[in-house]
């Protein structure tokens, strides 16, 4: 079963081993959440790490959408699970977990789907795929 814990101030313990395994499966988005977290971690509305059995198995963010053109709006980002948990809920549990807080604050939450997997997991969980803006997929809550 899955835990999530909020992260407030500092990255949780077994960050370090989820970041070598994000790098060394080519995605730097982990790099970059230790460098946001180190320079303005007061950027994130939400920062989730997930556990199952005590081990952390991944993290994901909620930030205010810096390119948004007309009203407010919210990114989820930073989104990266274990190789080890995939597949198991743990990416959907903390995305519908941010995407709960994000539409308590705004009608309209953006993502940027890196990859074709990534894609096909947006739009299950009822992203639209969008073109011409900052961003790939957006929820609207209309």
């Amino acid at each position: 079963m899955v835990q999530l814990v909020r992260i407030a101030d500092e990255l949780p313990i077994g960050f370090e081993d989820l970041r070598a395994e994000a790098d060394a499966e080519g995605h730097r988005h982990m790099s970059r959440l230790a460098q946001d977290m180190a320079a303005t971690p007061e950027m994130f509305t939400a920062l989730l790490a997930a556990f199952e059995g005590g081990e952390l198995v991944g993290v994901g963010g909620l930030t205010v959408e810096p390119q948004a053109s007309s009203g407010e709006a919210y990114r989820m980002r930073r989104l990266y699970v274990a190789q080890r948990a995939r597949r198991s809920g743990v990416a959907r549990a903390i995305a519908n977990a941010l995407l709960s807080e994000a539409l308590n604050l705004t009608r309209l939450v953006t993502v940027h789907a890196g990859n074709p997997g990534a894609e096909r997991f947006w739009e299950a969980l009822g992203f639209d795929a969008v073109a011409g803006r900052p961003w790939t997929h957006e929820f609207r809550n209309i």
